[in-house]
C-alpha cells in the first residue's frame, strides 16, 4: 500500500509542470514532509468547470483534494479512512472505485513515498518496523496514479454551499519491484509525461487501455534509504524526516 508520502512542490510550479489552465489561490496547500490519509493534497484533474454548467471547455486544473476516497453513494465520510489506495488489478471492478476509474481520474503530486520493512532490533531484541523514504534517482516529482469523487455532504442543504460538496481521492498500487519491492509488497503507479494527457481526458474510458498507461515511479528508478522513526508520528512534519539513519545490520 502507500500510506504516507511527500509533497512540498509549491503550486506555481505544478501549474507549470502539469500545464494546469485553472488554480484557486484559496486553495493553497503547505509544503508536507508526512501527508497521511485525510490530508489535503493536490490532485491534477480535468473536467468542466460546475459554473459552466457543464456544458464548458474541459479545464485541467489543480484542486486541494482529501487523501480517502469516499464513493458518490457512501452514507457516511469514514469510509474514506480505508480506501485511500485502490488496487490496479481489481481497480475497474470494485464497486468503491469502478466509475471514478472510467469518468475521474488524477495524478497526486509527490517527491517521494514511505514504506515500512520490520527489521531486528538488537537494542530491544525485538522485531520494529522501520521507515524508508522512496524517491526518484534524479529527484523529479512522481506524478502518481489516482482517482478522485465527488461526495454530497447530506448535513448541508444548499447545493450551492462550498460545504455540501466534498472532493476525495486515492492512489492506485500495483506489485512493488526495484528499491520499493525489497521493503514492501506494494508501490503507487505513476504517469510518464507522455501520458498524462489521455490519463486525465475524461472522453478516454476503456479500461484496459487505461490500465496501459501505468507504469512504475520513475520508470524503476528509485532510491530507498532509511529515515527516523519520528515520521510514524503524523504530527511530525518537517525536511528533517528525509534525512537518512543508520540501520542495524540484519542477520
Amino acid at each position: 500500500m502507500c500510506g504516507r508520502y511527500v509533497a512540498t512542490r509549491s503550486p506555481e510550479d505544478l501549474v507549470q509542470l502539469f500545464q494546469v489552465t485553472d488554480w484557486r489561490p484559496e486553495e493553497r496547500l503547505e509544503p508536507s514532509w508526512n501527508v497521511a490519509p485525510t490530508d489535503q493534497v493536490y490532485g491534477v484533474l480535468e473536467r468542466r468547470p460546475r459554473r459552466d454548467g457543464g456544458d464548458g471547455e474541459v479545464r485541467r486544473q489543480l484542486r486541494a483534494l482529501r487523501w480517502g476516497l469516499v464513493p458518490s453513494w457512501a452514507d457516511d465520510l469514514k469510509i474514506g479512512a480505508r480506501l485511500i489506495n485502490a488496487r490496479v488489478e481489481t481497480v475497474h471492478e470494485k464497486p468503491a472505485f469502478r466509475r471514478a476509474f472510467v469518468k475521474r481520474r488524477c495524478m497526486l503530486p509527490a517527491d517521494g513515498f514511505y514504506e515500512w520493512r520490520r527489521i531486528d532490533d538488537p537494542a530491544t531484541g525485538r522485531k520494529r518496523k522501520q521507515p524508508y523514504f522512496i524517491h526518484a534517482e534524479d529527484e523529479e516529482v512522481m506524478a502518481l496514479a489516482g482517482l478522485y469523487e465527488y461526495w454530497r455532504n447530506p448535513d448541508v442543504e444548499r447545493d450551492d454551499d462550498p460545504a455540501a460538496w466534498l472532493i476525495t481521492c486515492t492512489i492506485i498500487t500495483t506489485e512493488a519491484t526495484d528499491a520499493a519491492g525489497r521493503i514492501h509488497p506494494r508501490m503507487p503507479l505513476a504517469l510518464t509525461p507522455d501520458h498524462y494527457d489521455a490519463w486525465l481526458d475524461p472522453s478516454h474510458q476503456d479500461p484496459d487501455r487505461l490500465r496501459a498507461l501505468l507504469t512504475t515511479p520513475a520508470g524503476g528508478h528509485l532510491h530507498a534509504r532509511p529515515v527516523s522513526p519520528a515520521v510514524n508520528n503524523v504530527r511530525n512534519n518537517g525536511p528533517e524526516l528525509l534525512e537518512e539513519v543508520e540501520v542495524p545490520q540484519q542477520p
